[in-house]
């Protein structure tokens, strides 16, 4: 009976966590929940309760904080493609929610959680005028 030298337990095992701590590295885009209806309800209160000031109930930029804030707040009702940082990417508006924008009143909301900002960020996108809507 042959018994395993330790070198190749060693390699076997070393390669199976650096296999493993692959997908893991920072730097990676988070991965977004699936948009579901407690989710975009959940969205809502949040944006209803921290966005609106500035970026209005029906997020069209006009809320009472947004009339003084240089840049203006984002107009969430023009269509994605014209959104200015984002161009309406998921990714990008996740994003901006977590980071803030610099130069600008666009905080991080780094107080909520990952899925209360995937939450936002599906709202926010609720508003844009799309192809066809008016």
């Amino acid at each position: 009976m042959c018994k395993p030298k330790r070198w190749r337990w060693a390699v076997i095992v070393g390669s199976f966590f650096i296999l493993s701590s692959l997908g893991t590295a920072q730097g990676k885009d988070p991965v977004p929940p699936k948009k579901t209806s407690d989710l975009l309800k959940k969205g809502k209160k949040i944006f209803e309760q921290t966005c609106a000031p500035c970026h209005g109930s029906k997020g069209d930029g006009k809320g009472p904080a947004g009339a003084v804030l240089k840049p203006p707040p984002t107009d969430f009702t023009l269509p994605l493609k014209d959104w200015p940082y984002t161009k309406g990417n998921l990714q990008k508006i996740f994003e901006v929610i977590t980071k803030g924008i610099p130069n600008s009143s666009m905080v991080p909301w780094t107080q909520y959680s990952e899925q209360e900002r995937w939450a936002l960020t599906y709202i926010t996108m609720e508003f844009a005028t799309r192809p066809g809507k008016k």
